[in-house]
């Protein structure tokens, strides 16, 4: 049995292409890319995607070592990084409003490191985020996401060609929707400790050897928890429609109909 050098380097173009792309995808993308989770679950994952995919996709003849693979190879990591990162964007939403409520219940100082990012962030957040990951679960918005990642090498097949400067610009504009939806898991909690902060300003005018400090504090803590259980049946239809989005944004970008 003789294999020529030329189908050997067919053979790893084939898995090689793919594997930049779905690499890329679970590196970004949320519970796969996740700090917590091992470099080698990750390449694990990645390597069992694209040995699924890899027999249904066209692969170009292109030699590994060409200049055009540096550019294929480009293309394929931007679309990956863009699949993934679009999806976190849910996420960052989810952060941005639990930060908003923990400052204006005055846990903002409460923070702890935040698995998913590597970065710190309210302990409220770090709720607000474990609820919404079990929501994205839930609704199986990971397989989803590998849905479209493999739509993708259908609609915009293997190649130096694919992302224009206008589907990076549609991911920025959607990008404000981490301080629309922020600003909407958070505003029922804003609304109603500014009333309990301007009761407090009355208070104060109206007695002022009460100390104001001492009693308030702990009452917006209090009540802050509080709005929080009754407001938390609304975090979930907020992500789900924001997820929603998202995959839309997705299937838009990657011409998938």
């Amino acid at each position: 049995m003789v294999i020529s050098a030329t189908e050997i380097t067919a053979l790893v173009g084939a898995y090689l292409w793919p594997l930049f792309r779905v690499s890329a995808m679970v590196t970004a993308a949320p519970v796969f890319g996740t700090r917590s989770v091992p470099v080698k679950i990750k390449i694990m994952t990645a390597l069992a995607i694209t040995s699924v995919l890899v027999p249904i996709l066209p692969v170009p003849e292109v030699d590994v070592f060409s200049p055009l693979a540096i550019l294929i190879i480009m293309q394929q990591i931007l679309i990956g990084l863009i699949l993934g990162f679009s999806v976190q964007l849910v996420f960052s939403a989810v952060i941005t409003g639990g930060q908003i409520v923990a400052m204006q219940m005055g846990l903002g100082f409460s923070l702890m490191v935040d698995p998913q990012n590597g970065s710190q962030s309210p302990v409220l957040s770090q709720f607000y985020i474990l609820l919404v990951m079990l929501v994205y679960l839930a609704i199986n918005g990971h397989l989803l996401l590998v849905e479209v990642l493999a739509e993708s090498f259908r609609t915009m097949p293997i190649s130096a060609q694919g992302l224009v400067a206008n589907d990076f610009m549609q991911v920025v504009r959607w990008g404000g929707n981490i301080f629309a939806g922020g600003l909407a898991i958070a505003l029922p909690a804003i609304a109603s400790l500014l009333v309990v902060n301007i009761t407090f300003g009355v208070m104060t005018r109206s007695a002022p050897q009460l100390n104001i400090f001492a009693i308030g504090f702990p009452i917006t803590i209090l009540i802050g928890f509080a709005l929080v259980m009754v407001t938390l049946p609304t975090v979930t239809p907020q992500s789900v429609s924001l997820f929603s989005d998202v995959f839309h944004l997705l299937q838009s970008i990657m011409g998938i109909r």
